[in-house]
């Protein structure tokens, strides 16, 4: 018989913490604290194989699984001395998902299940609080009711409100215990009304609703959406725990809390979260109330720290906080409840960072040795790194300051003002800048999120929603800006004097909390020590070399300071749309005659000298790889009649005789026509002077720097052994040429751009006359796939959402296909020229997971854009890393 029920807590503890994918993050860190004697109440956990079975088998459970339920809860039953459903002495239980990674908020959570009109007045005698009792009751039907039955959440606060003002008190524990039932009363109204049907009062119908809303949560719109940002697979499913409540709003000697073993935003090892007395979790998160600082250290006048408030249970805490860093050698997300001045964990996980904090912690840790310096390695998400790349407000820069929140999350971010989630996703996607204002966000904002620069909310703390999914995403965000008023209906907001509405200019400082209005400059980042560490570590261990695609002197010093070790990629296309060369390439390509088209190409040639002159200065001796001219024709014909008239003018041509050029060359489609080396064969004399451009300048720069330039010369578009061979050997003659003329030499290399499953198939026979290879993965991927990048767009992400492809293939290189002919590439190439150089310069160079793969296939280098080349670096450490715990001992 299958087992989809493990129990912890009390005396009857069957997980560990290894086993989270059967038992999810939570289920199998509840019953890794039980393990090691922490305070955790008794409960169960169903399976995540219960979740697959659950959608495998058109929402129906296990036959067994019933069975195995109740035998749990009577396990919990008599560890808790109480019975479910009990009118005298009720169990009451919480409902919570826990996937094996966290998915903060993306899915659903009743509280208080088990409370009916008999049970209520049970907890009422065990607890010695009627008002308590029925603001339990309330807080489970609203729940239990949003997520189970789908009535909306507004119902039941316009209820509390309307109660409010009623009563003339402005906080919930001003509410009597009279005025509760009331507005139970009420509620269970709402829901009948709503639904068309009772609230559920047996105990055992509430407990398996709740189950299957969670299950069902799995597949909520919010859920899909964190899953796809962050490469989670839906088929992981989720696990359900059910677990007998403590209660952290039964007094002022009672509390409940969400904290950092460190800090999460800067990685500084202190104690950092906060906590509310008389208050239950959601509480905490939501921001109906101000929560309050754990530490007195960390506490204005005003505030009331849990370490003077409760001190037994502050003290306490702080002894679980060392133990829980020392035995799962990470910083842990905590949530927490004292009851009677008595302390509970509810949960513990590896806690979400920033990237900066992420590098601190990693770093610190190894420092203290708590971990290796690999694990360190391990530990820093190379995705994050792009966190600290972003600009920082410029400190010279005129500001107004307008209010002030938390720094929930760091950097800075200015953009236009946008109210809802979908006025920023419809805003991003006309690339607008947008900063995300709301009220406070909830799990259904997430996608808005992800497309903005920052979010602002006017209620919340360091730990609320907004707080921790914009530090997850790297997203800006200043938190409990309580000083500005947001009216959603008119699209304002109001800080002191001054309105902004909708479209309207702001910025964040994620740093400080400040917020001003308007557009303030921004500076480049200054990257941390830290940062130098870790990067040093990272060299030390990778294989892979760090390239980077670039053709400005602005990106080669860009990268250069990112730490590339060559150019892996010049597009020497992208050198001709300035505007006082495209007109000399426009005549190349439109002359008919090849005196024209030489006194055209001839003009080109100091420019060219002059770009490759700058580019090997400032890689000073590192190796360049320079691609000769790759131009889909239709980017460079002249388009509309203006520009065809200046072209005329220029070359001495009638309008009419142009037009009619214009018409002949113009394709079909262009990614697969006249391009690439198939032009350098049919007009020569462009990679000829392109050529002599590049060795001039190799030769003039290792004359005027002492450094040994070695240029590499990169043919591309190569389907054909005897296309390389007639480039390559017109290529060579005019290097030759060149040290003739100047009577000096230099190392040099000829190669080729494997992107066409032709080259990839025999690269056996290419590699002969090829010096190195370079795989072009974005075209490869095209001419693999069948797919137009420009165009597929429109149906690729379907593909994904529904699992026909795993991933986008532009992002991540397909291994099966893509990635078969790149190792088939590598394979034949090597196998005829067994010191081939081979490296990748297609977007994938600067993606990790594609970066694992090209070290399994023992590529030499990749190449990334400038800003991607430390998420390579990190990335290429940590897939030696992997391939070593491959390996057997």
């Amino acid at each position: 018989m299958t087992k989809w029920v493990y129990s912890f807590g009390g005396s009857h503890n069957e997980g560990r913490a290894e086993m989270r994918n059967l038992l999810g993050g939570k289920g199998a860190n509840l019953a890794e604290m039980a393990a090691i004697g922490l305070p955790v109440p008794p409960g169960f956990t169903i399976t995540t194989e219960v979740c697959s079975a659950f959608y495998d088998n058109d929402r129906n459970y296990p036959a067994d699984l019933k069975a195995q339920v109740d035998e749990a809860l009577a396990r919990v039953e008599a560890a808790m001395g109480l019975k479910f459903g009990d009118p005298s002495a009720p169990l009451l239980v919480s409902v919570r998902s826990g996937a094996r990674v966290s998915m903060p908020g993306m899915m659903d959570t009743v509280l208080n299940l088990g409370l009916n009109e008999k049970t209520v007045e049970g907890l009422v005698k065990s607890s010695g609080d009627e008002r308590f009792a029925w603001d339990s009751y309330r807080r489970f039907i609203q729940m239990y009711a949003s997520v189970v039955m789908d009535v909306a959440h507004h119902r039941f606060e316009d209820i509390l409100e309307d109660a409010k003002r009623a009563l003339g008190v402005f906080d919930d524990t001003e509410i009597t215990a009279d005025a509760w039932r009331g507005i139970v009363k009420s509620y269970l109204n709402v829901v009948q009304k709503e639904t068309g049907r009772p609230f559920p009062h047996e105990p055992q119908d509430q407990l398996w609703g709740a189950i299957g809303a969670v299950f069902g949560s799995w597949m909520n719109p919010r859920a899909n959406t964190y899953r796809k940002l962050h490469d989670i697979p839906a088929s992981w499913g989720t696990a359900v725990n059910v677990q007998s409540m403590v209660f952290g709003n039964m007094g002022n000697d009672c509390a409940t809390g969400v904290c950092f073993t460190r800090d999460p935003s800067t990685g500084e090892n202190i104690f950092y979260g906060e906590y509310l007395v008389n208050a239950q979790g959601e509480d905490v998160v939501a921001g109906i109330r101000t929560p309050q600082p754990m530490s007195a250290l960390k506490a204005t006048p005003e505030q009331s720290p849990m370490e003077t408030v409760l001190p037994e249970a502050y003290q306490e805490l702080c002894r679980v906080r060392e133990l829980l860093e020392k035995h799962y050698r990470d910083m842990q997300d905590i949530e927490f409840t004292v009851q009677s001045n008595r302390l509970y964990m509810l949960q513990t996980r590896s806690g979400k960072r920033t990237a900066a904090a992420a590098l601190k912690i990693a770093i610190d840790m190894a420092a203290e040795g708590l971990i290796t310096k690999e694990e360190a390695i391990q530990r820093v998400p190379p995705a994050s790194l792009d966190q600290l790349l972003h600009p920082t407000l410029d400190p010279k820069a005129e500001r107004r300051q307008i209010a002030r929140g938390l720094p929930a999350s760091p950097g800075a971010a200015t953009g236009i003002i946008a109210f809802s989630a979908e006025d920023v996703e419809d805003l991003a996607a006309k690339g607008e800048d947008v900063i995300l204002v709301r009220i406070e966000t909830s799990p259904e904002d997430v996608h808005g999120m992800h497309a903005a620069r920052g979010v602002l909310t006017t209620r919340g703390g360091m730990t609320s929603h907004a707080a921790v999914v914009a530090r997850g995403m790297g997203r800006v965000c200043v938190a409990g800006a309580g000083s500005i008023h947001v009216d959603y209906k008119a699209q304002t907001l109001t800080a002191g004097r001054e309105t902004l509405k909708a479209g309207d200019w702001v910025t964040l400082d994620g740093g400080t909390g400040a917020v001003y209005s308007g557009k303030v400059p921004t500076i480049p980042p200054t990257l941390s020590g830290d940062f130098s560490t870790l990067m040093g570590w990272a060299d030390s261990v990778r294989r892979l070399k760090v390239r980077t695609n670039a053709e400005t002197p602005e990106d080669a010093e860009t990268a250069r300071r990112f730490g590339a070790e060559g150019i892996g990629l010049c597009r020497t296309e992208h050198m001709f749309f300035g505007p006082d060369r495209i007109g000399h390439v426009r005549q190349m390509i439109m002359s008919t005659e090849q005196d024209e088209r030489a006194r055209a190409i001839d003009a080109l040639l100091p420019f060219q000298r002059d770009d490759f002159t700058q580019l090997f200065r400032i890689m000073a001796g590192l190796p360049v790889t320079v691609r000769l001219l790759d131009p889909p024709l239709h980017e460079f014909l002249p388009h509309g009649e203006h520009e065809l008239e200046e072209v005329a003018k220029a070359m001495g041509k009638n309008v009419e005789t142009l037009r009619a050029r214009r018409s002949a060359l113009s394709e079909a489609n262009p990614m697969l026509g006249h391009r690439g080396c198939r032009l350098g064969i049919s007009y020569p004399e462009i990679y000829n002077m392109q050529a002599r451009a590049i060795i001039e300048a190799a030769i003039a720069v290792s004359k005027e720097t002492g450094n040994a330039i070695v240029p590499e010369i990169m043919i591309p578009l190569v389907g054909v052994k005897t296309e390389l061979e007639r480039t390559r050997a017109a290529a060579e003659a005019t290097v030759q040429a060149v040290f003739k003329e100047k009577g000096v030499t230099l190392e040099y290399l000829i190669g080729t751009m494997i992107e066409l499953p032709r080259a990839a198939i025999t690269a056996g026979q290419i590699a002969e006359v090829a010096d190195f290879f370079s795989f072009g993965t974005n075209d490869l991927t095209q001419t693999t796939l069948g797919l137009s990048r420009d165009d597929a767009g429109s149906f690729l992400p379907h593909y994904v959402d529904t699992g026909l492809l795993p991933k986008d293939p532009f992002v991540s290189i397909d291994k099966e296909g893509v990635g078969g002919l790149v190792r088939l590439g590598a394979e034949g190439g090597r196998k005829t020229k067994p010191g081939l150089k081979l490296g990748v310069c297609g977007e994938h160079g600067g993606d990790p997971d594609s970066i694992s793969f090209f070290e399994s296939v023992g590529l030499d280098y990749v190449s990334c854009s400038p800003f991607r080349v430390p998420v390579a670096r990190l990335a290429a450490a940590q897939a030696v890393l992997k391939q070593r715990q491959k390996q057997p001992v």
